[in-house]
């Protein structure tokens, strides 16, 4: 948690809400009324953000896997996976602006990657914007390998087009 300037006196009140705080956990996301949510933190992330409508069709499909990361009741997280036989595309991972940077990612990541391995998946792929570091460093821990690219595949908040790599890893 960010500790804003003004409040230095009140360290000791962050440091006992932050004890009191459970830890983030993942879960499996199967249910479609958290759409609006998923909606609201993927907007957070991404300059062209979907709808809460693409969510809810997405999580009634059978294809779709997706997971969540929780902390006290609240989303901060998620990613979603389509399967076909035994492979899978990972569609989005998103991660709420207050929990990135401290791991949280590579939690969810690893989970939903092991789950996808028990259903069979074989090999996933992705597509990351070329300029998302954070994003890459994580996948590469995950053994995603760069095949490919796509120039100007992603529109950006200014208006200009950003190249998508395309990655895959063996589970």
């Amino acid at each position: 948690m960010t500790r804003p300037l003004p409040f230095w006196p009140f360290d000791w009140w962050f440091a006992w809400w932050d004890a009191l705080t459970p830890e983030p956990y993942v879960a499996p996301l199967r249910d479609a009324a958290q759409a609006p949510a998923l909606a609201r933190l993927h907007a957070t992330a991404f300059a062209r953000p979907w709808e809460a409508h693409e969510f809810e069709r997405m999580l009634c499909e059978r294809s779709t896997q997706a997971h969540a990361l929780w902390r006290a009741g609240t989303l901060h997280g998620f990613v979603l996976s389509r399967r076909a036989a035994d492979e899978a595309e990972i569609l989005t991972v998103v991660l709420s602006p207050a929990l990135r940077g401290g791991g949280h990612s590579r939690k969810l990541l690893r989970e939903h990657l092991s789950s996808l391995a028990l259903a069979g998946v074989a090999r996933v792929h992705l597509e990351v914007d070329e300029g998302n570091a954070p994003a890459l460093r994580l996948y590469a821990r995950h053994g995603f390998r760069q095949v490919g690219s796509r120039t100007g595949y992603y529109l950006k908040a200014d208006g200009s087009r950003a190249t998508a790599l395309t990655m895959s890893a063996d589970l």
